[in-house]
């Protein structure tokens, strides 16, 4: 390994775009503990209950941790929801659907539209952090704003202040949207995708040193709550476990068999030649959670939104209150059968807009290539539509499994949900689909120089088939 490291840096190209990478990452992690100057050091201190929870999730896909009020906040979630939004609207509205067709012309246009849409998302989310949550008042008052930036009369933020901080939050999210694409074009790897696992690898550090602190040196029979040497071993031997599993779904393909027809030209023949159509497992990549979790946060906080409405005590209080709780509380069996419920319904309906089996099968009509057994045209198409319906449920299934596994680690072992959260979910799918993407950039320029890849010869380039 060692040796194929200092291949890399001895590479001059790779070596540069390597180095800007981890420059602008580095970049990135120094934004990320600057807070906004009108804003106390305490923030994190005042957020608890379900606002923690649900902070903690929004900030594995954001790149961010919006307890800590800082000038990359908002993180890089605005340009995530802008992309989707486009995404989605691409598959319903015929002139965007027909600009994706336009190749490279029509991709930087719809980049450009996203870029103006993520920029009036940025405004109006950064407006109601500031508003619902710095500004939040209540019985700590305004103990989340320095005191020098408060109004007159001491009732909340200086209206050129909010301001500021709506523009200071809306810059640093397009400024990070700008990092991405300098990392895509000039470092190597995903830019976007970097900077979310880097937040995500970030903490790591927390994670392992609070597992340290608490953890004793005796046995302790697997007690709930206590890190005694063979619960220790149990979390190395799931963890490795669920990454194997995450890594082996992550590559598997249904390969469907293909033939392309036979052409003369000239005194030549071309053609003839069997390949294979490549289906991945898990098609909805880590969609279906970021989804599902983000969908499932909306009832429980309305709930206790409105409990506190009515007075305590009473029969419409005590069930929004117990409605409220059951959906918060991610070891209860109706959060979690709700959880996978949504994950499967979230897996076929992404499936369906980013698959889309007639266009497949014209491409493969158009460029001569057919399935054996199977007619070019409507026979095709429902070929792999059943195809692509038959892996999308393992592939489901396996995403509920990887979602739920923290919360069965914390409720079990009563380990902290900052470590559980390492076991699964949507983190740890991002940080392999990551990995897997810049070490497979890394080694086209590897190979491009005859050198062998980083993970060939270990069983790295062979692909999962089912």
């Amino acid at each position: 390994m060692f040796e194929k490291l200092r291949i890399i840096f001895s590479i001059p190209e790779l070596r540069k775009k390597v180095l800007l990478t981890i420059g602008l990452l580095a970049v990135y992690r120094i934004g990320f503990h600057i807070p906004l100057p009108m804003i106390a050091t305490n923030m994190g201190d005042t957020v608890g209950g379900g606002a923690a929870d649900f902070f903690e999730k929004v900030s594995v896909f954001a790149a961010s941790d919006l307890r800590q009020a800082t000038i990359f906040g908002l993180g890089i979630m605005p340009y995530i929801s802008a992309s989707i939004i486009f995404q989605l609207l691409g598959s319903v509205y015929k002139p965007l659907e027909e600009l994706k067709k336009e190749g490279e012309a029509g991709r930087k246009k719809l980049n450009e539209y996203t870029r103006y849409l993520t920029v009036f998302i940025c405004v109006i989310q950064s407006y109601m952090y500031l508003k619902f949550m710095l500004m939040a008042g209540g019985s700590t008052g305004y103990g989340n704003i320095n005191p020098n930036f408060l109004n007159a009369d001491a009732t909340g933020l200086f209206f050129g202040w909010q301001i500021v901080a709506v523009l200071v939050m809306t810059c640093g999210t397009v400024f990070l949207m700008w990092l991405g694409e300098q990392i895509d074009e000039y470092g190597i790897g995903n830019g976007i995708s970097l900077l979310i696992m880097a937040g995500i690898l970030a903490r790591m550090p927390q994670a392992l040193y609070e597992l340290i602190r608490n953890m004793k040196t005796e046995l302790t029979g697997l007690s709930r709550g206590q890190v005694g040497i063979e619960t220790l071993i149990l979390l190395v031997l799931l963890f490795v476990g669920v990454v194997f599993g995450v890594v082996f779904i992550t590559l598997g393909q249904r390969k469907i068999p293909t033939q392309s027809a036979k052409f003369t030209r000239g005194r030549r023949v071309y053609g003839g030649t069997r390949q294979h159509l490549p289906l991945r497992i898990n098609q909805a990549g880590v969609m279906p959670i970021i989804f599902a979790s983000s969908l499932l946060m909306i009832p429980g906080v309305m709930f206790g939104f409105l409990a506190a409405r009515f007075e305590s005590g009473g029969t419409l209080f005590n069930f929004l209150n117990l409605s409220s709780l059951t959906l918060s509380d991610q070891s209860s069996y109706i959060f979690n059968l709700l959880y996978v419920a949504l994950i499967f319904f979230f897996c076929f309906f992404w499936t369906a807009i980013t698959f889309n089996p007639k266009e497949m099968s014209d491409n493969l009509r158009d460029s001569g290539t057919f399935i054996p057994g199977y007619r070019p045209g409507k026979r095709t198409t429902d070929y792999l539509e059943k195809v692509m319906v038959r892996i999308t449920y393992v592939g489901a299934a396996f995403l509920s499994i990887v979602a739920i596994v923290p919360t069965i680690v914390y409720g079990s072992l009563g380990v902290p949900y900052s470590i559980a959260g390492f076991y699964g979910g949507t983190g740890l799918l991002i940080a392999v689909s990551v990995a897997f993407d810049l070490v497979q950039k890394i080694d086209s320029h590897l190979v491009m120089r005859n050198y062998r890849g980083l993970l060939e010869g270990a069983g790295g380039g062979v692909t999962p088939v089912v």
